[in-house]
Protein backbone atom coordinates (compact mmCIF):
# COMPACT_ATOMS: atom_id res chain seq x y z
CA UNK A 1 0.00 0.00 0.00
CA UNK A 2 1.52 3.30 -0.88
CA UNK A 3 1.52 5.82 1.98
CA UNK A 4 2.15 9.45 1.75
CA UNK A 5 4.79 11.05 4.01
CA UNK A 6 6.57 14.36 5.10
CA UNK A 7 10.23 14.63 6.18
CA UNK A 8 10.90 18.03 8.09
CA UNK A 9 14.10 19.18 8.80
CA UNK A 10 17.39 20.42 7.35
CA UNK A 11 19.80 23.63 8.05
CA UNK A 12 23.38 21.23 7.69
CA UNK A 13 24.39 18.33 5.54
CA UNK A 14 24.15 16.33 8.92
CA UNK A 15 20.17 16.98 8.87
CA UNK A 16 19.04 17.01 5.02
CA UNK A 17 21.41 13.80 4.13
CA UNK A 18 19.93 11.31 6.77
CA UNK A 19 16.33 12.86 5.64
CA UNK A 20 16.86 12.16 1.86
CA UNK A 21 18.26 8.71 3.10
CA UNK A 22 15.14 7.81 4.62
CA UNK A 23 13.06 9.27 1.84
CA UNK A 24 15.13 7.07 -0.63
CA UNK A 25 14.74 3.91 1.53
CA UNK A 26 10.73 4.80 1.26
CA UNK A 27 10.80 4.81 -2.54
CA UNK A 28 12.46 1.67 -3.01
CA UNK A 29 10.06 -0.06 -0.88
CA UNK A 30 7.21 1.53 -2.89
CA UNK A 31 7.84 3.94 -5.94
CA UNK A 32 4.22 4.88 -5.82
CA UNK A 33 5.11 6.88 -2.04
CA UNK A 34 4.41 9.68 -2.17
CA UNK A 35 6.80 11.90 0.01
CA UNK A 36 6.87 16.26 0.68
CA UNK A 37 9.83 17.95 2.02
CA UNK A 38 9.48 20.88 4.21
CA UNK A 39 12.25 23.14 4.96
CA UNK A 40 13.32 26.52 6.05
CA UNK A 41 13.74 29.21 3.06
CA UNK A 42 17.10 30.39 2.47
CA UNK A 43 18.69 27.09 4.01
CA UNK A 44 20.75 24.58 2.49
CA UNK A 45 17.44 22.36 2.05
CA UNK A 46 15.99 23.92 -0.08
CA UNK A 47 18.75 23.59 -3.04
CA UNK A 48 20.16 20.25 -1.94
CA UNK A 49 16.20 18.49 -1.59
CA UNK A 50 15.10 19.08 -5.25
CA UNK A 51 18.72 18.33 -6.33
CA UNK A 52 17.63 14.82 -5.30
CA UNK A 53 14.59 14.28 -7.05
CA UNK A 54 11.98 15.48 -4.18
CA UNK A 55 9.52 18.28 -3.66
CA UNK A 56 9.98 20.84 -1.08
CA UNK A 57 7.86 23.60 1.17
CA UNK A 58 10.05 26.38 2.84
CA UNK A 59 8.76 27.84 6.03
CA UNK A 60 9.95 30.78 7.29
CA UNK A 61 11.62 30.08 10.70
CA UNK A 62 14.56 30.76 12.03
CA UNK A 63 16.92 29.41 14.97
CA UNK A 64 17.34 31.69 18.44
CA UNK A 65 20.76 33.62 18.06
CA UNK A 66 22.25 33.10 21.23
CA UNK A 67 24.73 35.79 20.50
CA UNK A 68 22.90 38.73 19.33
CA UNK A 69 20.07 38.33 21.21
CA UNK A 70 18.23 41.32 19.82
CA UNK A 71 17.87 39.67 16.65
CA UNK A 72 15.95 37.08 18.27
CA UNK A 73 13.01 39.75 18.35
CA UNK A 74 11.11 38.54 15.35
CA UNK A 75 10.99 34.99 16.15
CA UNK A 76 7.72 34.66 18.20
CA UNK A 77 6.00 35.96 15.07
CA UNK A 78 8.08 34.07 12.49
CA UNK A 79 6.93 30.90 14.68
CA UNK A 80 3.14 31.62 14.68
CA UNK A 81 3.66 32.32 10.89
CA UNK A 82 5.13 28.87 10.40
CA UNK A 83 2.81 27.17 12.50
CA UNK A 84 0.14 28.14 10.50
CA UNK A 85 1.77 27.24 6.94
CA UNK A 86 2.68 24.07 8.74
CA UNK A 87 -0.91 23.65 9.21
CA UNK A 88 -2.21 24.73 5.82
CA UNK A 89 0.94 22.03 3.97
CA UNK A 90 -0.45 18.87 6.50
CA UNK A 91 -4.16 19.41 5.23
CA UNK A 92 -3.46 19.85 1.62
CA UNK A 93 -0.83 17.11 1.73
CA UNK A 94 -2.79 14.96 4.06
CA UNK A 95 0.36 13.04 5.35
CA UNK A 96 -0.36 9.39 6.80
CA UNK A 97 3.02 10.09 9.02
CA UNK A 98 5.35 13.20 9.67
CA UNK A 99 8.87 12.56 10.47
CA UNK A 100 11.49 15.04 11.80
CA UNK A 101 14.90 15.08 11.41
CA UNK A 102 16.05 18.53 13.40
CA UNK A 103 16.79 22.07 12.22
CA UNK A 104 14.37 25.09 11.98
CA UNK A 105 11.50 23.59 10.30
CA UNK A 106 11.35 20.45 12.22
CA UNK A 107 9.37 21.66 15.11
CA UNK A 108 6.55 23.61 13.41
CA UNK A 109 5.98 21.24 11.57
CA UNK A 110 6.08 18.30 14.35
CA UNK A 111 4.33 20.53 16.62
CA UNK A 112 1.49 21.14 14.07
CA UNK A 113 1.04 17.06 12.82
CA UNK A 114 1.26 16.32 16.56
CA UNK A 115 -2.11 18.77 17.30
CA UNK A 116 -3.79 17.69 13.97
CA UNK A 117 -3.39 13.98 15.05
CA UNK A 118 -0.67 12.80 12.76
CA UNK A 119 1.95 9.93 13.54
CA UNK A 120 4.98 11.56 14.01
CA UNK A 121 8.69 10.12 13.87
CA UNK A 122 11.59 11.74 15.31
CA UNK A 123 15.17 10.73 14.14
CA UNK A 124 17.41 12.42 16.96
CA UNK A 125 21.41 12.01 15.30
CA UNK A 126 23.29 13.54 18.32
CA UNK A 127 23.71 12.05 21.63
CA UNK A 128 22.43 14.41 23.43
CA UNK A 129 19.24 15.59 22.20
CA UNK A 130 18.22 19.09 21.28
CA UNK A 131 15.58 21.79 23.14
CA UNK A 132 13.32 21.30 20.13
CA UNK A 133 13.71 17.82 19.34
CA UNK A 134 12.39 17.48 22.97
CA UNK A 135 9.38 19.15 22.82
CA UNK A 136 7.99 17.08 19.90
CA UNK A 137 9.09 14.13 21.39
CA UNK A 138 7.30 14.20 24.01
CA UNK A 139 4.39 13.01 22.27
CA UNK A 140 5.77 11.83 18.76
CA UNK A 141 4.94 8.10 17.81
CA UNK A 142 8.41 6.82 17.63
CA UNK A 143 11.80 8.15 18.07
CA UNK A 144 14.62 6.63 16.29
CA UNK A 145 18.27 7.45 17.88
CA UNK A 146 21.76 6.60 17.47
CA UNK A 147 23.05 6.74 20.66
CA UNK A 148 22.25 3.88 23.47
CA UNK A 149 20.93 6.02 26.94
CA UNK A 150 18.25 8.81 25.12
CA UNK A 151 15.89 7.50 27.19
CA UNK A 152 16.89 10.46 29.54
CA UNK A 153 15.75 12.94 26.78
CA UNK A 154 12.18 10.79 25.58
CA UNK A 155 10.17 8.57 27.10
CA UNK A 156 11.63 5.21 26.73
CA UNK A 157 8.89 3.11 25.68
CA UNK A 158 9.33 5.38 22.01
CA UNK A 159 12.91 5.37 21.89
CA UNK A 160 13.90 2.95 19.10
CA UNK A 161 18.21 2.43 18.33
CA UNK A 162 18.61 2.86 13.98
CA UNK A 163 21.52 4.47 13.89
CA UNK A 164 22.00 7.68 11.66
CA UNK A 165 20.61 6.92 8.27
CA UNK A 166 24.15 7.84 6.05
CA UNK A 167 25.43 8.07 2.35
CA UNK A 168 25.63 4.74 1.20
CA UNK A 169 27.80 5.81 -1.97
CA UNK A 170 30.26 7.79 0.79
CA UNK A 171 31.15 4.39 2.74
CA UNK A 172 31.34 2.04 0.17
CA UNK A 173 34.78 1.64 -0.06
CA UNK A 174 36.12 -2.22 -0.33
CA UNK A 175 38.69 -2.76 -2.58
CA UNK A 176 39.65 0.69 -3.57
CA UNK A 177 42.31 1.50 -1.81
CA UNK A 178 44.55 1.18 -4.55
CA UNK A 179 42.63 3.17 -6.74
CA UNK A 180 41.88 5.77 -4.58
CA UNK A 181 45.46 6.68 -3.86
CA UNK A 182 46.03 6.76 -7.66
CA UNK A 183 43.31 9.32 -7.94
CA UNK A 184 44.85 11.47 -5.17
CA UNK A 185 48.05 11.61 -6.69
CA UNK A 186 49.68 9.50 -3.41
CA UNK A 187 52.16 6.93 -2.92
CA UNK A 188 51.05 2.62 -2.00
CA UNK A 189 52.88 2.62 0.72
CA UNK A 190 52.92 5.62 2.80
CA UNK A 191 50.21 5.64 5.92
CA UNK A 192 47.63 8.29 5.07
CA UNK A 193 45.87 10.85 6.95
CA UNK A 194 42.98 11.96 5.81
CA UNK A 195 41.71 15.54 7.60
CA UNK A 196 37.52 16.18 7.50
CA UNK A 197 37.33 19.65 7.80
CA UNK A 198 33.31 19.53 6.40
CA UNK A 199 32.34 21.57 3.44
CA UNK A 200 32.67 25.05 4.95
CA UNK A 201 35.97 24.10 6.57
CA UNK A 202 36.92 24.08 10.38
CA UNK A 203 39.31 26.81 11.23
CA UNK A 204 41.01 24.93 14.35
CA UNK A 205 41.65 22.00 12.09
CA UNK A 206 43.69 23.81 9.07
CA UNK A 207 45.55 26.02 12.06
CA UNK A 208 46.52 22.62 13.04
CA UNK A 209 47.95 21.07 9.62
CA UNK A 210 49.90 24.67 8.90
CA UNK A 211 51.34 24.64 12.33
CA UNK A 212 53.05 21.32 11.48
CA UNK A 213 53.93 21.43 7.99
CA UNK A 214 57.27 21.58 8.33
CA UNK A 215 57.03 18.14 10.68
CA UNK A 216 54.19 16.42 7.61
CA UNK A 217 57.08 17.36 5.09
CA UNK A 218 59.75 15.09 6.86
CA UNK A 219 57.29 12.39 8.24
CA UNK A 220 56.79 9.10 6.20
CA UNK A 221 53.54 9.87 6.04
CA UNK A 222 51.00 11.94 3.43
CA UNK A 223 47.50 14.15 4.14
CA UNK A 224 44.48 14.36 2.53
CA UNK A 225 43.59 17.79 4.19
CA UNK A 226 39.80 18.64 3.09
CA UNK A 227 40.09 22.65 4.07
CA UNK A 228 36.45 23.96 2.70
CA UNK A 229 35.35 26.54 0.57
CA UNK A 230 35.45 29.10 3.14
CA UNK A 231 39.05 28.84 4.07
CA UNK A 232 40.78 27.77 0.32
CA UNK A 233 41.20 30.64 -1.22
CA UNK A 234 43.62 32.89 1.77
CA UNK A 235 45.54 29.17 2.24
CA UNK A 236 46.14 28.80 -1.32
CA UNK A 237 47.66 32.25 -1.37
CA UNK A 238 48.93 31.68 2.18
CA UNK A 239 50.83 28.84 1.53
CA UNK A 240 51.87 29.45 -1.83
CA UNK A 241 55.36 27.51 -2.64
CA UNK A 242 55.51 25.97 1.28
CA UNK A 243 53.14 22.93 0.93
CA UNK A 244 54.71 20.02 0.39
CA UNK A 245 53.90 17.74 -1.91
CA UNK A 246 52.65 14.68 0.31
CA UNK A 247 50.24 16.79 1.77
CA UNK A 248 46.86 17.44 -1.12
CA UNK A 249 44.90 20.18 -0.02
CA UNK A 250 41.44 20.56 -1.41
CA UNK A 251 37.94 22.36 -0.69
CA UNK A 252 35.84 19.61 -1.16
CA UNK A 253 36.11 15.71 -1.56
CA UNK A 254 33.78 15.37 -4.61
CA UNK A 255 34.37 11.36 -3.69
CA UNK A 256 33.92 10.90 -0.04
CA UNK A 257 34.33 6.85 -0.69
CA UNK A 258 37.87 7.41 -2.20
CA UNK A 259 38.88 9.91 0.60
CA UNK A 260 38.00 6.89 3.17
CA UNK A 261 39.54 4.26 1.28
CA UNK A 262 42.76 5.84 0.71
CA UNK A 263 42.54 6.98 4.42
CA UNK A 264 44.79 4.65 7.20
CA UNK A 265 43.64 7.15 10.27
CA UNK A 266 40.97 9.80 10.46
CA UNK A 267 40.60 13.45 11.49
CA UNK A 268 37.14 15.01 11.91
CA UNK A 269 35.20 17.00 13.75
CA UNK A 270 32.21 15.63 15.89
CA UNK A 271 29.18 15.85 13.84
CA UNK A 272 26.56 13.58 14.23
CA UNK A 273 26.37 12.44 10.77
CA UNK A 274 30.20 12.36 10.20
CA UNK A 275 30.29 10.10 13.09
CA UNK A 276 28.16 7.36 11.66
CA UNK A 277 29.70 7.40 8.36
CA UNK A 278 33.26 6.89 10.54
CA UNK A 279 31.77 4.07 12.24
CA UNK A 280 31.10 2.05 9.34
CA UNK A 281 33.98 3.10 7.35
CA UNK A 282 35.74 1.50 10.71
CA UNK A 283 38.99 3.06 10.63
CA UNK A 284 40.95 4.61 13.51
CA UNK A 285 39.63 7.97 14.14
CA UNK A 286 40.48 11.52 15.93
CA UNK A 287 37.42 13.82 16.65
CA UNK A 288 38.18 17.28 17.21
CA UNK A 289 34.55 18.16 18.88
CA UNK A 290 33.47 22.11 17.45
CA UNK A 291 32.82 24.74 20.60
CA UNK A 292 30.66 26.68 18.17
CA UNK A 293 27.37 24.51 18.67
CA UNK A 294 24.32 23.90 20.73
CA UNK A 295 24.76 22.73 24.15
CA UNK A 296 28.46 21.31 23.20
CA UNK A 297 26.40 18.10 21.32
CA UNK A 298 29.40 17.54 19.74
CA UNK A 299 31.68 16.91 22.35
CA UNK A 300 29.11 14.47 24.12
CA UNK A 301 28.80 12.72 20.49
CA UNK A 302 32.79 11.70 20.67
CA UNK A 303 32.58 10.93 24.33
CA UNK A 304 30.18 8.25 23.42
CA UNK A 305 33.05 6.80 21.28
CA UNK A 306 36.12 7.76 23.45
CA UNK A 307 34.10 5.88 26.14
CA UNK A 308 34.38 2.73 24.12
CA UNK A 309 37.37 3.13 23.25
CA UNK A 310 36.54 3.62 19.94
CA UNK A 311 37.95 7.10 18.93
CA UNK A 312 40.64 9.53 20.30
CA UNK A 313 39.60 12.86 21.51
CA UNK A 314 41.45 16.51 21.03
CA UNK A 315 40.07 19.49 22.47
CA UNK A 316 39.39 22.18 19.91
CA UNK A 317 41.70 24.19 22.45
CA UNK A 318 44.84 21.93 22.25
CA UNK A 319 44.48 21.20 18.56
CA UNK A 320 46.89 23.82 17.05
CA UNK A 321 49.71 22.30 19.19
CA UNK A 322 48.95 18.33 19.91
CA UNK A 323 46.89 17.15 16.75
CA UNK A 324 49.09 16.34 14.28
CA UNK A 325 51.48 14.98 17.04
CA UNK A 326 48.97 12.64 18.21
CA UNK A 327 48.22 11.38 14.63
CA UNK A 328 51.60 10.99 14.22
CA UNK A 329 52.45 9.11 17.41
CA UNK A 330 49.36 6.38 16.64
CA UNK A 331 50.55 5.60 13.64
CA UNK A 332 53.55 4.32 16.07
CA UNK A 333 51.03 2.16 17.71
CA UNK A 334 49.83 -0.18 16.16
CA UNK A 335 47.93 -2.49 18.38
CA UNK A 336 45.71 0.50 19.73
CA UNK A 337 44.99 1.12 15.93
CA UNK A 338 43.81 -2.08 15.33
CA UNK A 339 41.86 -1.72 18.61
CA UNK A 340 40.67 1.58 17.38
CA UNK A 341 39.62 0.13 14.35
CA UNK A 342 38.02 -2.97 15.67
CA UNK A 343 35.77 -1.07 18.29
CA UNK A 344 34.45 1.24 15.94
CA UNK A 345 33.07 -1.19 13.61
CA UNK A 346 31.24 -2.73 16.01
CA UNK A 347 29.43 0.55 16.39
CA UNK A 348 28.57 0.91 12.41
CA UNK A 349 24.91 0.74 11.61
CA UNK A 350 24.68 0.51 7.47
CA UNK A 351 20.91 0.06 7.31
CA UNK A 352 19.75 2.40 9.93
CA UNK A 353 17.73 4.27 7.06
CA UNK A 354 15.69 1.12 5.93
CA UNK A 355 14.72 0.49 9.87
CA UNK A 356 13.27 4.27 10.13
CA UNK A 357 11.19 3.48 7.00
CA UNK A 358 9.95 0.20 8.26
CA UNK A 359 8.78 2.42 11.59
CA UNK A 360 7.08 4.94 8.98
CA UNK A 361 5.36 2.25 7.33
CA UNK A 362 4.00 0.51 10.57
CA UNK A 363 2.62 3.82 11.85
CA UNK A 364 0.82 4.59 8.73
CA UNK A 365 -1.06 0.99 8.47
CA UNK A 366 -1.83 1.53 12.14
CA UNK A 367 -3.23 4.38 11.08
Amino acid sequence: MAIRVIISGGGTGGHIFPAISIANALKTMDPANEILFVGANGRMEMDKVPAAGYTIVGLDIQGINRKQLWKNILLPFKLMKSLRKAKKVIRDFKPDVAVGVGGFASGPLLMMANKLGVPTVVQEQNSYAGVTNKKVGAKAAKICVAYEGMEQFFPADKVLLTGNPIRRESVSIEGKKAEALEFFGLEQYKKTILVLGGSLGARTLNESVVAYLDLLSKEDVQVIWQCGSFYIDTLRTDLEGKLPANVKMMAFLQKMDYAYAAADLIISRAGAGTISELCVVGKPVILVPSPNVAEDHQTKNAMALVNKHAALLVKDVDAAKTLIPTALDLFGNPDQVAQLSENIKILGKLDADIQIAEQVYKLANKK
